[in-house]
């Protein structure tokens, strides 16, 4: 029997949950992105501590993301539009889902792409019709995998990584959303 190595180290996600059964505490992280404006609508966006483990954790390297519209937006298109980034999260998210759950399968990947998609009616952020929604009407994510396994198990993890994904849930269930002025 051949060993699977897709990179992802399951005994410690499994290890992981273990532990937390019994420390649902540590459990809790909050996430934390910090944006600042720079000219029009662009910005710079943050990423570097969160809290989680019971302490203010780091990674190990600060992430920057420019978002901007592009210039049929009469903008200057320096990054991609903040929607667009929800599409990049699903993705990523999903893919990352993929290789765990084949890898605690002892599925053997050779290639994971995918295509997402979303829908957008932009009357709805222009003000043009306020009965169109701001966001997208619908999101598709095609994959392309192959892998040492069925299609009927291919399809089973990405079912079961459509199940585990954190932001596969937000997009798909409400989120208490709260903004302020400090």
């Amino acid at each position: 029997m051949s060993t699977v190595d897709n990179g992802v180290n399951v005994q410690a996600l499994l290890d992981a949950r273990e532990a937390l059964k019994g420390a649902p505490e540590a459990a809790q992280f909050t996430w934390r992105a910090s944006s600042r404006w720079e000219k029009g609508v662009h910005s710079t966006t943050t990423i570097e501590k969160f809290f989680g483990l019971g302490q203010e954790q780091s990674h190990k390297t600060r992430a920057e993301f420019s978002a901007d519209h592009p210039e049929v937006f009469a903008a200057e298109d320096n990054g991609i539009t903040p929607i667009e980034y929800l599409l990049v999260g699903l993705a990523s998210c999903l893919t990352a889902g993929v290789a765990s759950v084949a890898q605690n399968r002892g599925i053997q990947l050779r290639s994971v792409s995918s295509t997402v998609e979303g829908s957008h009616d932009i009357r709805g952020i222009l003000g043009v019709d306020g009965d169109v929604r701001n966001g997208f009407n619908d999101i598709k994510v095609t994959f392309n995998i192959d892998a040492d396994a069925s299609k009927e198990d291919i399809q089973a993890l990405v079912a079961q990584s459509q199940k585990r994904s954190a932001v596969f849930d937000a997009l798909t269930n409400p989120t208490d959303v709260t903004v302020e002025v400090a």
